[in-house]
This record gives C-alpha cells, structure tokens and sequence, in this order.
C-alpha cells in the first residue's frame, strides 16, 4: 500500500502529469470542498448528446409526459447512486476500484474491474465517435471537404484524440481545470442553441404522441437510468478521493448528484420536445445523434455549435479515459497511470474508426452496449451500494492493498452475488443490435416472451440492481461488522 502526497501526484499545475495510480491521497495533502465536485460532472455530461436522447426515450412509443417523468427519475436516481459511491472516495482516498476490494477481496475484485474497464472504454469509444461525427457533419455544412467526408473525419478524429488522450494522460489537475472550462463554455452556447431551434418545436405534434403501456414507460426509464448515472456509477469514487475525510457526507452526494443531473434534465426535456416535433429529426439522430441537430440550425451558428458539442463530449471521454487507466493498474498491471490512459487510448481510437469509418448505425451499436454492460454493472452497484451503507468508519488504508489483510483474497460471496444477479438480468433482457447478443432474453417467456409487451422493458437492469443489493444486504452484513470490529 502507498499513500501518495496530492502534490506530489496531482500538482498544483495543471501542466504536471499526475503519477498516482492506485495510491491512498495522504490526508494531509487532500485538498478542496465538495462544491469543487459540481465542476466535472457537469462538464462531462452537458454534452448535446442529452438532446439526442429525447429520440431515444420516444422511440419506446411513450407520450412526452411519460418520457418527461422516465426522464426526470431515471436521471435524478441514476446519479443518486453516484453521489452514494463517490462517499467511498472520501472515506477511503482511492479510486472507486480499490476501495471495491473492501467487499469483494483484494484479487477477487478484479472481476469487478473488468466489467468497468469495459464499460469506460466503451463509454469513451462512443464519445470519441459522436464528437469525430459531428465535426465532421459542421464542416462538411460549411463547405469543407466536398466531395467526400473521410478527409474530414481523419482530421476531426486527430484533433478530439488530442484533446481526450492528452487529458487523460495528464491527470486529475489537468481535467478539473478543463472541466471547468468547458462547464462555462458550453453553458453559454447552449443556451444560444435552445433560442436558435425552439421554433422547431411543435406543441400540437407533442400532444399527439399516443400513451405508451406500463412496460413501454419502464423501458424508456431503465434506458435512462443506464445511459446516465449507471454508466458513472463504477467511477464515481475517482474524482472525491482528493476530498479531506472530514469533508461533509452531505455535500459529496449533493454536489456529485447536482453537478452530474442538472444539465441532462434541462437537454433530455429539450431533446423530447424537438423529437416528438418532428419524427424525420427523429429517425435521423438514431445514425448520427449529434450531425442530425444541426440540420435545424442556421449555418452562421455551427461552429459555436461544433464547440459545445465536441467539447461537450470531451468533458464525459476525459473522465472516462482517466477512469478506466485507474481501472486497469487498481487490477495490479504494473504500469504507470499514464501509461495505462495511453493504452487505453489506443483501443478507443480503433473502436471510433470502427464506428466512424465502418458505417455502423449508431443507436443499434450504442443501445446494444448500454444494455449487455448495463445488467452487470447494476449487479456491481448494487453491491458496492449495499457495502457502503453497511459501513460505518473508513476504510483500512493498507489491508486494501493486503490480501491476507481484513478484506481477503476473494470474497466469494460478492463474485456469486454478481454471476447470479447478471445472469438473471441477462435472462430479462432482449438485445437485437446484433445477431450475436440474440442469446439474452432467455427468462423472457416467464413475462410474455421475447415479442411480448415487456420485451423491451429491460427489466433485467432493475432486477440486477435490486437483487445484487437485498442480497449483499444479508449476506455482508456479519463480515463487515467482523471487520470493523478489527482494531
């Protein structure tokens, strides 16, 4: 176990590289208030990607009143469960994949790593794409490149490369700055975007969306849930560990929570107003969410534009590239942070040419990502989420790094929970984004089958979550209470 000096590891200047990987932050070297948190949460999720969710949610055949509430609740309680983790970042001053170790052993809670790294670098995959894909629609609009797009994309995949790699690499400093910047800058231009396209909206074709059914609203909830807070929730931990011990609990959940739901409630109502507005625009953002919302702007404003939604989906791929080189030397891969950021850049580079260049349709390989990961990260957050409440004093510092300490080797209780609570949520889904996931859905005949009304509730991310929680809930309870009652 090391405890690393947050000056030594994140630096005053934002242009030190920060070496801290899977370190303790010394307490005397944490700095900062829970107010600073509101800063890169809402830089990372005020991209215009929120609007394109509106077609998203709709697509599941609810009113805008239903896909409004699915929206407002699935966001808020999403990342709720983020605000609740991140307090194991101030406990323990680690990121979110060690401090899992306390519930799931030292080595066995590599199993937990793996679902995460997964998921950020998939999250990171498909913001490098979205941002690559609306440059490159911006400057095409603009006159730039006619004749063919390629040219463009290879120079807009460069230059969002830079910025989200780069970012990555440098480290905690370098992204809480950036972060703060572009939270300012893409406010603003966001606003200018809600003016410039809110004569788009029709109220009357608003009203006219039919009432979905019971399962129908469930689905667009569980969607919302899963591409909003669920896909934090394993990184939570990663941006208040700098925190003082002492800081106030409150606070921490507070201003993660508000930081991360404020700006995707105001896009999401937006985005579902212009969606069920106008059903081409719809139908458009499925292929490419981000370059089908220029089409309703004025071409004196896509570059401002361009800079809230490129910077927009920066601010969420920094975060997830920084969060998932934690993740892959808390599995004990001897490298250094940096190095594992660049790893981990190099992946989301070939994903993104995958996506940009192979002609994919966006939403079929992005629902179909958010709902395979979705179920076994629920099972993981209902664990940890259990864990922390069971919990009442900070962690032990070097028995997390120990695997004879108080946490174990492998808690086999906790891998069980997770295998059984994913594979019954992999049972209640229905996945049809490509032939290879026609597999799940297999419990679906015990509520109608694969082509009845809850096929596509996605039931199996809530059955996850709840399951994995009630179950850690009673079976945990003994051993942290022995635990914690270690001197």
């Amino acid at each position: 176990m090391t405890q690393t000096s947050a000056v030594e590891s994140a630096g005053s200047n934002a242009l030190q590289v920060e070496m801290a990987g899977a370190d303790i932050i010394a307490d005397a070297d944490r700095k900062g208030k829970p107010s600073g948190l509101f800063w890169p949460w809402f830089a990372a999720n005020i991209s215009v990607l929120g609007i394109a969710y509106g077609s998203y949610i709709l697509g599941f055949g609810v009113s805008f009143a239903q896909a409004t509430i699915a929206g407002v609740v699935g966001i808020v309680v999403s990342f709720l469960l983020c605000g609740f983790v991140a307090l194991a970042g101030k406990r323990g001053g680690a990121p979110t994949m060690v401090l899992s170790r306390a519930v799931m052993g030292v080595k066995g809670n590599r199993v937990a790593i793996v679902i995460s790294w997964i998921l950020t670098v998939g999250w990171e995959t498909v913001l490098t794409s979205m941002a690559v894909l609306a440059a490159a629609t911006v400057l095409t609009g603009l006159g730039v490149g006619e004749g063919g797009q390629t040219g463009v994309k290879i120079i807009a995949l460069i230059v969002v490369i830079i910025l989200i790699v780069g970012g990555g690499i440098m480290g905690f400093d370098m992204i809480m700055r950036l972060q703060t910047i572009i939270t300012i800058i893409t406010g603003v231009l966001t606003i200018g975007y809600f003016i410039l396209t809110f004569g788009h909206i029709n109220f009357t074709a608003i009203g006219a969306l039919p009432t979905g059914n019971a399962a129908a609203f469930i689905g667009s909830l569980v969607f919302v849930m899963t591409g909003f807070g669920l896909g934090w929730v394993n990184a939570a931990a990663d941006y208040s560990r700098y925190l003082p011990r002492k800081t106030s609990s409150k606070g921490v959940v507070w201003w993660t929570t508000f930081g991360a739901a404020i700006a995707p409630l105001i896009l999401v109502v937006f985005g579902l107003m212009l969606a069920g507005s106008d059903s081409k625009l719809s139908d458009a953002i499925g292929n490419d969410p981000i370059g089908a919302l220029t089409t309703i702007l004025p071409t004196w404003y896509l570059i401002p534009f361009a800079i809230v939604a490129i910077l927009g989906l920066v601010g969420g791929a920094v975060m997830d590239i920084y969060s998932s080189g934690l993740a892959l030397v808390s599995a004990g891969i001897p490298i250094p942070r940096p190095a594992a950021a660049a790893i981990d850049g190099v992946i989301m580079i070939a994903g993104t040419i995958y996506i940009v260049f192979g002609g994919s349709a966006f939403s079929a390989v992005f629902q179909g990502f958010l709902i395979t990961l979705g179920v076994p990260i629920a099972a993981w957050a209902g664990l940890m989420l259990a864990d922390i409440l069971l919990r009442k004093h900070d962690y032990h510092d070097a028995h997390l790094f120990d695997p004879k300490g108080r946490y174990g080797s492998i808690s086999w209780s906790a891998i069980i929970i997770i295998l059984v609570s994913t594979a019954i949520g992999w049972g209640f889904v229905v996945n049809t984004a490509a032939d290879w996931l026609a597999w799940q859905g297999y419990f679906m005949g015990l509520v109608g089958g694969k082509d009845g009304a809850w096929a596509y509730a996605n039931l199996g991310v809530l059955f996850a979550l709840v399951i994995a929680f009630v179950a850690t809930l009673i079976v945990k309870r003994g051993a942290v209470r022995r635990q914690e009652e270690l001197a």
